[in-house]
């Protein structure tokens, strides 16, 4: 089976699963909801602001601050995609199907990339004009997606979600069990920046990149002094989960199953 095969092989089992469009639907109505939620009250959030405080105001990050949410439930989707088939034991007949182990990894990192690029983009799309339309109408400072940095942090913050998916579909593959990925994966994205001030400064510049450190930057129009360069953090990112993924494919490759 080529590439093109197992891909749509790979499509028809995840599309045949409930638990992919629960999720899907989780994360949309998650992050929506959170967006709604976090810039309903910001015209009272922005009376209240002290002159500082409505300085670095960003409507742009208010909007898509839901990615604190969406980028665990997207990171549940990229789980699925392989250990849904070792929870039902579908990975024996794939690997009949398929022997080529890289080419049927290949094809769910693929998969997952594909869906999470989609999604990622609608929902922040989604979020930022919901939430602009919230701020506009409390009369506080909003933008368009034609201000200066403000597509960019939109299109960024997809990026960044499906990044967060691929680095699941690599855990997911190293851990083969979905409990022990996603406990992984809210180690990394959640756990790990907030004792992230207790790591040795040697091991400091990491935090650069990481998912809800620098990296997170990317969803800010408004400099992070801390963090001056998002797209760099961004492209980071990709290659802390570049780096998971070769482990990954090496362990997929060695494996018995």
């Amino acid at each position: 089976m080529n590439i093109a095969g197992s891909l749509r092989s790979e499509w028809i089992k995840l599309r045949s699963l409930r638990s992919t469009w629960y999720t899907l639907a989780g994360l949309f109505a998650a992050g929506i909801g959170i967006t709604a939620l976090s810039t309903a009250s910001a015209g009272a959030d922005y009376a209240r602001a002290t002159v500082a405080e409505r300085a670095t105001w960003d409507p742009t990050a208010l909007s898509l601050k839901s990615f604190l949410i969406a980028q665990l439930i997207i990171g549940v989707l990229g789980v699925l995609v392989v250990t849904s088939e070792y929870a039902t034991g579908l990975i024996q007949s794939s690997l009949t199907a398929t022997p080529r182990r890289s080419r049927l990894l290949a094809a769910k990192v693929l998969l997952a990339a594909s869906i999470a690029v989609v999604a990622g983009q609608v929902l922040m799309f989604a979020a930022f004009l919901i939430g602009q339309g919230f701020l506009a109408g409390q009369q506080v400072p909003h933008v368009s997606l034609g201000d200066p940095g403000v597509f960019g942090a939109v299109v960024g913050g997809g990026l960044y979600l499906a990044a967060i998916a691929l680095l699941a579909v690599g855990l997911g593959t190293l851990v083969r069990a979905t409990a022990g990925a996603l406990a992984a994966l809210v180690g990394i994205v959640l756990l790990v920046p907030v004792v992230s001030a207790l790591f040795p400064d040697w091991l400091q510049w990491l935090f650069t990149f990481w998912p809800s450190k620098g990296a997170a930057a990317i969803f800010s129009v408004t400099p992070d002094p801390a963090f001056p360069n998002p797209w760099l953090n961004l492209v980071g990112l990709y290659a802390i989960v570049a780096a998971v993924l070769v482990a990954a494919f090496a362990a997929f490759r060695r494996r018995d199953v």
